[in-house]
């Protein structure tokens, strides 16, 4: 069997009046691509951008939960199929409510977004963090990749993980 390659397709799906911030749709996917590669997976993931409306009725539909939240990630896990990617899941990132939780937990936007799309992708790779051990192991990797691909050397004095 030959490997499928690893791709994501990512979009900014936000509405022109949405008020958002700006958004850096390529940069973002790279990211997203390098926590892949480093994780060795293979296949294709969605990265998309959407506007408050949007991740509040997914966060209903499919968490059972009212109102919006940050990120949302939707493991597929397909099976293989020779020569056609593997669809590893979706990722959906809201850029309003990163802008409205920056301060408090990330430290800057810039790297609010970037946590965002890392624990994004690390969820679509099967991480979890609802038990406390998990979710060690998670901010670890977390932080371990953040490093790598998006600073390029250690945290910046105030990043946080978790919420203040």
């Amino acid at each position: 069997m030959t490997s499928a390659p690893l791709t994501v397709v990512a979009g900014d799906d936000r509405s022109a009046d949405s008020g958002d911030v700006s958004v850096d749709v390529e940069r973002w996917r790279r990211l997203a691509l390098a926590v892949l590669r480093d994780s060795e997976a293979e296949g294709e993931l969605t990265l998309t951008f959407v506007d408050r409306d949007d991740i509040a009725e997914l966060n209903a539909e499919y968490m059972g939960k009212n109102g919006p939240t940050d990120v949302l990630s939707f493991p597929m896990g397909d099976e293989p199929l020779d020569g056609v990617p593997t669809l590893l899941g979706d990722v959906v990132i809201s850029p309003a409510i990163a802008a409205e939780q920056f301060a408090e937990h990330a430290g800057t936007l810039d790297d609010e977004l970037a946590l965002l799309v890392v624990h994004g992708v690390l969820h679509v790779l099967g991480h979890d963090h609802a038990e406390r051990d998990e979710a060690e192991l998670m901010r670890d990797r977390e932080l371990d990749l953040l490093e790598r691909f998006h600073w390029h050397g250690g945290a910046p004095v105030g990043f946080r993980q978790t919420h203040d």
